[in-house]
């Protein structure tokens, strides 16, 4: 599962006491739950050329990292940040700060997401999310990973409906399978290509089913930690339809149309 430690639309970073802590920890190990990432604030932005932006970015970023830290969560996913003015200034900056957050929190991974590429922001290829890593300094650069999104990729121009192998293989080449250490599970409300980040239930957006009835079959995802991040209702109705019809995907084809939840 994937958590916020904290409202994500807000900078005002929570306090949380050991007892809470002792007790997530427990329950994670009670509910025989394999894998929690968190995932960090809308509002940092490690590529900021803004002082004051950065300076709070920063601040915040170490933040989400301790309190992973305190929770036992070993990953945190993070968007690779909006650039504003200089794409390389954006990169290094990112870079920089992540590394400086890295050194003062042991443990806890870094996974950048891949995006839908809107505006400025950084981390909509293969090629600048591999620059991106090999930016930070090798001290924690093996710290440093990924998180993919099916509806990004998908906006950013990587089409998974008719290139899927394709798309794979150019990950695999010039980023690699063993750095890709979670998978967002997102349909798209919005056309290949339009670089707009809009999330749809699976199998029921510009997607469609196919790429997740392979996702679901991949041997290369298997071991993969697969999240949803799809529109929630006013309870878990539509989570479990999700899961109901990603099951059902993965199990083998039968002749006749699949069975859809």
């Amino acid at each position: 599962m994937q958590i916020f430690t904290k409202t994500p639309n807000q900078w005002r970073d929570p306090i949380i006491r050991e007892e809470i802590a002792v007790e997530f920890r427990k329950s994670v190990r009670q509910n025989k739950i394999a894998f929690v990432v968190g995932h960090d604030s809308y509002l940092i932005n490690l590529a900021s050329p803004d002082p004051v932006v950065s300076r709070r970015s920063r601040t915040a970023f170490r933040a989400e990292l301790e309190r992973c830290q305190q929770l036992g969560v070993p990953a945190l996913v993070s968007h690779p940040g909006n650039y504003i003015t200089s794409r390389v200034g954006g990169l290094r900056r990112n870079a920089r700060a992540c590394a400086d957050a890295l050194r003062c929190v042991d443990g806890v991974m870094v996974l950048f997401e891949t995006t839908a590429g809107a505006g400025t922001a950084l981390g909509s290829t293969f090629e600048e999310l591999a620059r991106l890593r090999e930016a930070i300094p090798a001290d924690v650069r093996d710290r440093v990973a990924f998180c993919a999104d099916t509806c990004h990729l998908f906006s950013a121009g990587y089409d998974l409906r008719t290139q899927w192998d394709a798309v794979w293989d150019e990950w695999e080449r010039i980023i690699g399978f063993d750095l890709l250490r979670c998978l967002h599970l997102n349909d798209s409300k919005v056309p290949f290509g339009s670089r707009r980040d809009r999330h749809e239930l699976i199998g029921e957006g510009s997607l469609g089913a196919d790429p997740f009835r392979r996702i679901m079959r991949d041997p290369r995802f298997r071991h993969i930690p697969l999240i949803l991040e799809t529109p929630k209702g006013d309870d878990d109705t539509n989570d479990r339809r999700m899961l109901r019809r990603l099951r059902a995907y993965a199990r083998p084809h039968r002749s006749g149309p699949p069975a859809v939840a």
